[in-house]
């Protein structure tokens, strides 16, 4: 047991150490203008202060993957949550069907630790109709699919690029 250890410790040491801690910003638009954030059972402000604060965790959290003082910069254009808001009695409810998918569409900019662009686009549009017959891994999250959608999408197209 105690070799083992020692072999772990100088895999460690030996190992080059990689320093992960990029920055995401995202830029939103008016929610009015948007195809469907339509809260169920909140105030549209606060449903929608809920969305931004999910999605900007979210990014966060992958952006902790890109190298340090990388910059992952998003201006969401629009954006179509999963499910659909419908009349369930006296309150609304989100039914969320395959037939209403998720859609997120954006546009994006890398840039490296010296302000060069690495990678830019316009125009990204992300949809994922098949999104109920993947496995849902994890808890059960608010905005799961479009997290989802998100972090497939960073998985493809960023880090692949640094």
């Amino acid at each position: 047991m105690n070799s083992i250890k020692k072999i772990a410790m100088l895999l460690f040491i030996a190992l080059p150490s990689v320093v992960c801690a990029g920055e995401a910003q995202v830029k939103w638009h008016d929610f009015n203008d948007y195809r469907d954030v339509r809260p169920s059972n909140q105030t549209k402000g606060s449903y929608h202060k809920h969305i931004a604060n999910s999605i900007e965790k979210h990014m966060a959290k992958l952006a902790e993957q890109l190298p340090k003082d990388y910059t992952l910069s998003i201006e969401v254009t629009d954006i179509d949550l999963a499910g659909d808001v419908r009349f369930g009695g006296v309150n609304e409810i989100r039914v969320v069907k395959p037939i209403h998918f998720p859609r997120i569409e954006f546009n994006y900019e890398l840039k490296d630790d010296k302000g060069n662009i690495i990678n830019e686009a316009t125009d990204v549009k992300l949809k994922d109709m098949s999104f109920m017959d993947k496995i849902k891994m994890g808890r059960d999250e608010a905005f799961y699919y479009e997290k989802r959608l998100l972090t497939e999408w960073f998985g493809e197209q960023i880090l692949p690029r640094i």
